[in-house]
C-alpha cells in the first residue's frame, strides 16, 4: 500500500488541479469525492473508483475495504496532505479518485412508457444543481435533463449540495434544441415553469409522459422552451416577489406529478 506525507507531492498537486478546475477534470475524465456515503453511492451507481486515499487516524483501513476492488489503488495519506485534499471540514478522512461517466442523451433509457423528467435550463450555481438532483432522487423520476450547464457536473459543490444524488440519477446533458428533439421523438408533453401565456400547473395532467422544465431564478427559461411547450405553467405567488428557488419550484410541480400518479 502506498503512502503519500507531503503536501507538494505531484500526484498530491495534481489532484488539486482535478478538485479546482473543470478544464482538468475533462481533461484527464477523473474527478474527487469526498465522504463515505458519496463514494458508496458512487460505486452503486457503477462508478468507477481509481484511487482511494485515506487519513488513518480519522478512517480505518476495517471500514473502507468493502469500496475497495482489484482496480482501485489504496493510499494512506498524512494529516497535512489530508487537509490540502479535503474540501469539507467534515469528510471522514476519505477521497475518492473516480472515473467520469458520459452524460450523452443518447445513453438515457427508460423503464416506464410514462417517464416523469426534469429539465434545467442552464443552471449556474452549483449550489441550485446539487439541490434540484436532490429533489430528482427525493421523487425518484425517471431522468434529469440539464441543458445548455454552466456549470460541471463533477464540481465539489454540486456533488456536496446533491448529497451525492449526482451519482443516483440518470443524467443527460446536451443543448436546449437537442433535448427538445428528444423529448418530441419520444412523445413526451413538455411542461415550461414560466410566467408568460401560462396556466396553473395544478389544473394540468402529469400522468402521461411529462417533463418539467425549470430555468434559472434570474432570467427564467428561454424562448425556445416556451415556444415548444406543451403547455406553459406558473406556480401562483402570493406574496410580494413573483418567483422563488428553482429547486423549490421544480419540487412543487414535481410532486403533484407524483401525487397525481399516486406516487408511483
Amino acid at each position: 500500500m502506498k503512502q503519500i506525507t507531503s503536501p507538494q507531492n505531484t500526484y498530491i498537486k495534481e489532484l488539486v488541479k482535478l478538485q479546482e478546475k473543470a478544464r482538468e477534470r475533462k481533461k484527464q475524465g477523473l474527478f474527487l469525492v469526498e465522504g463515505k456515503r458519496e463514494i458508496m453511492l458512487a460505486k452503486q451507481s457503477n462508478y468507477q473508483i481509481k484511487d482511494l486515499l485515506f487519513y488513518a487516524d480519522i478512517c480505518t483501513l476495517d471500514s473502507i475495504k468493502h469500496l475497495i476492488n482489484d482496480k482501485t489503488n489504496l493510499i494512506e495519506i498524512s494529516k497535512e496532505v489530508y487537509q490540502k485534499l479535503a474540501y469539507r471540514e467534515s469528510t471522514e478522512g476519505l477521497i475518492a479518485v473516480i472515473k467520469t461517466k458520459d452524460f450523452s442523451i443518447k445513453n438515457i433509457q427508460f423503464n416506464t412508457t410514462n417517464p416523469l423528467i426534469l429539465v434545467a435550463e442552464s443552471p449556474e450555481k452549483p449550489g441550485n444543481l446539487g439541490a434540484l438532483l436532490r429533489t430528482a432522487d427525493a421523487a425518484n423520476i425517471t431522468a434529469v435533463f440539464i441543458a445548455n450547464p454552466k456549470t460541471d457536473m463533477y464540481n465539489s459543490n454540486v456533488i456536496r449540495s446533491s448529497v451525492g444524488c449526482v451519482f443516483t440519477n440518470q443524467i443527460g446533458v446536451g443543448t436546449s434544441e437537442e433535448i427538445i428533439d428528444f423529448l418530441q421523438q419520444n412523445n413526451i408533453n413538455i411542461y415550461s415553469t414560466t410566467l408568460q401565456n401560462s396556466n396553473e400547473y395544478f389544473k394540468e395532467d402529469y400522468t402521461k409522459a411529462t417533463a418539467i422544465v425549470v430555468g434559472t431564478e434570474a432570467t427564467g427559461l428561454s424562448q425556445i422552451w416556451r415556444d415548444k411547450a406543451t403547455q406553459n405553467i406558473n406556480i401562483p405567488m402570493q406574496g410580494h416577489i413573483d418567483s422563488m428557488n428553482v429547486s423549490v419550484a421544480a419540487a412543487i410541480v414535481i410532486f403533484e406529478a407524483k401525487r397525481q400518479r399516486n406516487f408511483n
